[in-house]
């Protein structure tokens, strides 16, 4: 092999080590898609006076609270590496689909009503180790904004806010909150990526009932995200 030929050679890696350090550089855009769950942390007050479902034993179990499933969607969503080492990140999903579930006094009652979710995060994130690292935990802070919509109520309810009336409707206020998150990415090649998330967010919100009551509820989700990304 003669000079040039080993100087080619050299450049070509050369070129191909810092295509893999430029992938979370500064500048670096990344795309992902695949799957997220939230699973709500769910501690409920009871419901607002009349209590139609309390069965008088008092305590926690003697009053209407409820709990609410955890759902899966399709999910993703897009970082920008600001430094080599800080990034602003952005999940997408789908809306998620919740059912809530009564408990206390209403434990075994089921589904008695549902409502969708789109919560709206913006975090930013510190990466550790170098650039062109193979895996990068990282950590990040993230303010979420959780709107809710196409809440539904089901005969369980009104029997239990409004017993032989008129249907019972309910809206769940749309509320601000911390996340903080832990995650990795782990380096498929130069360009793709596979990134796991973990995020919990600290979310207090009140449901409304058309009966006049009311709930407190602090529904704390947790957000588990695997994805697929490419980097550019």
């Amino acid at each position: 092999m003669n000079n040039q030929t080993k100087f080619q050679a050299f450049a070509a890696a050369a070129m191909l080590v810092c295509g893999v350090a430029q992938a979370q550089s500064a500048g670096t855009w990344m795309l992902r898609a695949g799957v997220m769950r939230i699973a709500p942390d769910v501690t409920s007050s009871c419901l607002s006076a009349p209590d139609f479902g309390d069965n008088g034993s008092g305590g926690a179990l003697g009053c209407s609270r409820s709990d609410v499933s955890a759902n899966s969607q399709l999910g993703g969503g897009v970082t920008y590496m600001y430094t080599d080492n800080l990034a602003v990140d952005v999940p997408l999903a789908l809306p998620f689909k919740h059912k809530i579930i009564g408990a206390g006094s209403l434990a075994g009652a089921g589904d008695v009503a549902e409502s969708k979710a789109l919560p709206m995060t913006v975090f930013l994130q510190y990466r550790f180790l170098e650039a062109n690292a193979k895996f990068r935990p990282y950590v990040g802070l993230g303010l979420t904004y959780a709107y809710f919509f196409d809440e539904q109520g089901s005969g369980k309810l009104t029997a239990v806010t409004n017993p032989g009336g008129s249907p019972t409707k309910l809206s769940v206020d749309a509320n601000w909150a911390l996340t903080p998150q832990i995650g990795a990415t782990v380096a498929l090649t130069d360009k793709w990526f596979l990134d796991m998330a973990i995020a919990k967010s600290f979310l207090k919100t009140t449901a409304h009932f058309s009966s006049g009551q009311h709930m407190d509820i602090k529904l704390n989700p947790v957000a588990y995200s695997l994805a697929i990304g490419y980097k550019f």
